[in-house]
C-alpha cells in the first residue's frame, strides 16, 4: 500500500511519490523482469551449462564482423562492467568457446573472439533458448502489445544511457 502523498500534491523539494497505479506498474515490472531473467538463466544452465549473461556474450560475438569485438565494445554491448566481462570471458576461454587476442593498434586493448567450438555450442542451444523466450514473452502478448513493449523498453533504455562525459554506466566501471 502506498501511504505517501499523491504525486500531484508534492511540493518543491519533496519526493514525487508514485501513484497507486504507478506503484502497481513498477512492481509488476520488477516481478516480471526478475522472473524472466531467472527463467532464462535456469533454461540455459540446464540445457547449455552456462548462465544467460554468457550466452548473451556468445550471441554478441557471433553477430560481430569476424566473430570478434574489442573487450570494451563487448562490455558496452552487454551492459556489464569490465570486471564482470573479464571474469566471464575467462570462463568462456576455459570452455574453449572464446579466445582473447591482443589488439595490434593498442597495446592495452584486447579482442574477444568466438571460436568455432563456441559457434557450434551457440548454434546447438539457440533453438531451445529462442523457444524459452517465445513461450515466456511473445506467445503471451498480442502483436500490438509486443510493439508497445518494444517501444517502451527502447525509450527507457535510451534514457538510461547518457552520452556525456562522466556518465556512470556499467562498462565504464
Amino acid at each position: 500500500m502506498n501511504t505517501a502523498p499523491a504525486a500531484s500534491s508534492a511540493s518543491a523539494g519533496e519526493p514525487r511519490w508514485l501513484t497507486d497505479e504507478e506503484q502497481r506498474v513498477w512492481r509488476s515490472y520488477i516481478e516480471a523482469a526478475t522472473l524472466l531473467e531467472d527463467h532464462l538463466d535456469r533454461q540455459l544452465q540446464r540445457d547449455a551449462g552456462m548462465p544467460h549473461v554468457y550466452y548473451g556474450l556468445l550471441v554478441k560475438l557471433a553477430e560481430s564482423p569476424h566473430r570478434r569485438l574489442r573487450m570494451t565494445e563487448l562490455a558496452m554491448s552487454a551492459k556489464i562492467t569490465r570486471s564482470r566481462l573479464s571474469h566471464a570471458v575467462a570462463r568462456l576461454e576455459k570452455s574453449g568457446w572464446v579466445r582473447r587476442e591482443d589488439c595490434p593498434s593498442d597495446k592495452r586493448g584486447q579482442f574477444a573472439v568466438l571460436t568455432d567450438e563456441g559457434m557450434e555450442v551457440l548454434s546447438r542451444h539457440a533453438p531451445g533458448h529462442v523457444d524459452a523466450v517465445r513461450q515466456a514473452v511473445f506467445d503471451r502478448l498480442t502483436p500490438e502489445q509486443q510493439k508497445s513493449l518494444g517501444e517502451i523498453m527502447r525509450i527507457v533504455a535510451e534514457g538510461l544511457q547518457p552520452s556525456g562525459a562522466g556518465a556512470d554506466l556499467p562498462w565504464l566501471r
